[in-house]
């Protein structure tokens, strides 16, 4: 968008690079709450895509090509895995990569950077997470599905911002925020659960060489490195090391995510006081119009200076997690077969914790948690909010579905009976905090005022 110009005289055209400067500071944001609407629309298609294909005459192609079993050789050195663990364990590092950006950059410069903007959020994530896990263990304690405790903890921020989408009239931009904050300290709480328990036993040595990759990746966020391909080779190695040193290894994303720079190589001002005088040099050398393309580019660059690392590696790779990965994780593991189940499978002890943690579990513990805190003075309600959109908003983050799969992957690896079970709980719980959040917001809260 170009900004009028308010005479003809070089010096007031000089500042062309604000639509530039407007981009690298306003733009990420309304790029995420686009991007997690419509990639959210886009997994429950997945989703609705696996389901069909799992269940139809075709199911053994479904079976054969996530099963299918592939093979990397280096000198000598041969892995082999399926194309579901490629996605699972090697692609979704990429999806946790984003989500330790995401951390950071609300966590420098977003909701999360002071400790009066966090509490709300923090507080209402903890009972987000506290009282779902509560009910899984008071219906499961003492079953053999005791080891799927957190996965109603989970909220789906794409699945969930999606629905908001739908009912935007009736939320308030602070409420989005508020959803925002609290399901990036739900992942917070996701991956520390994952890391502590959900391992496969600790290997000393591989962590030590984990913990020497972190002092490199360290460095780099010391030195402002913006070469992607140095941040690749850092990601690798910390992923190969904390998979043999016992921790799932797609968490090595989040620690990369965290370790990008977060600041601008140069401040700003240093940049915009070098530009205003080669601009002005420009401008008085006119004439020179050979000059102009080159003049151009150098004018780009100093302005890409602007833009943290941490922004530039979000842009890339927002698009390839939102519209690639993820939903290739949902087809993947949305897949159940629903041959000789009937309504009654719900009401067995997995799937009915799931279900009631997701549907029941968040709603009330994200609620009364968000209710103490403002009764207690810690903050108010975000953005001026009653209590019927703020209930509508707790029952949407029920909608547990991409970390909650993966969680269930871990708990019950080896036993697919047992993940069939937590998948249909999970696809269940999921649907019922979609349309019963959906149906409050827009027939029960009342509109949002405008301005």
């Amino acid at each position: 968008m170009e900004t009028p110009s308010t005479s003809s005289s070089p010096r007031t055209r000089s500042p062309a690079p604000v639509p530039a400067l407007f981009r690298v500071a306003i733009a990420p944001l309304q790029a995420f709450f686009r991007l997690q609407a419509s990639s959210g629309i886009l997994l429950a298609l997945c989703a609705v895509v696996a389901m069909v294909w799992a269940n139809s005459p075709w199911a053994s192609s479904y079976v054969g090509l996530f099963g299918a079993r592939l093979e990397l050789g280096v000198a000598g050195a041969r892995a082999s895995f399926t194309f579901q663990e490629l996605i699972n364990d090697g692609l979704m590092t990429l999806f946790f990569f984003l989500v330790g950006m995401e951390v950071k950059r609300e966590l420098s410069a977003g909701e999360l950077r002071t400790l009066s903007r966090a509490m709300l959020p923090l507080i209402a994530a903890l009972g987000g997470m506290v009282v779902p896990a509560a009910l899984y263990v008071a219906i499961n304690a003492g079953t053999p599905a005791m080891a799927g405790w957190a996965i109603p903890m989970a909220t789906d921020i794409a699945f969930a911002i999606g629905c908001l989408t739908l009912v935007k009239a009736r939320v308030g931009h602070g409420l989005i925020v508020f959803l925002t904050a609290l399901a990036i300290f739900d992942d917070i709480g996701g991956i520390l659960v994952i890391a502590l328990f959900y391992g496969t036993g600790l290997h000393v040595e591989w962590l030590l060489g984990a913990a020497a990759v972190v002092g490199v990746l360290m460095v780099l966020n010391r030195f402002y490195v913006r070469n992607g391909i140095a941040w690749l080779l850092g990601g690798v190695a910390l992923w190969y090391t904390m998979h043999h040193g016992g921790i799932h290894a797609t968490l090595a994303g989040v620690v990369v995510g965290l370790c990008i720079p977060s600041r601008p190589t140069r401040p700003g001002r240093d940049v915009l006081e070098e530009l205003a005088t080669y601009i002005r040099d420009c401008t008085q050398n006119a004439e020179d119009e050979s000059m102009r393309g080159a003049q151009l580019l150098y004018i780009e660059d100093r302005i890409e200076e602007l833009e943290p690392p941490l922004n530039r590696f979000e842009h890339l790779w927002h698009g390839w997690v939102g519209y690639g990965i993820v939903p290739l994780f949902a087809l993947a593991n949305s897949g159940i077969s629903l041959e000789g189940m009937g309504w009654k499978d719900l009401l067995a002890p997995l799937p009915l914790g799931i279900i009631a943690g997701l549907f029941v579990g968040k709603q009330v513990g994200i609620f009364l948690f968000t209710l103490a805190a403002v009764k207690l003075r810690v903050s108010t309600l975000p953005g001026g909010a009653g209590l019927g959109q703020l209930h509508g908003v707790s029952v949407v983050a029920g909608i547990g579905f991409t970390v909650a799969l993966f969680v269930a992957g871990l708990a019950f690896a080896g036993q697919p009976a047992l993940l069939n079970e937590a998948k249909l709980g999970i696809l269940v719980g999921s649907l019922l905090s979609a349309v019963v959040g959906y149906v409050l917001l827009r027939f029960v809260a009342k509109p949002v005022a405008r301005a």
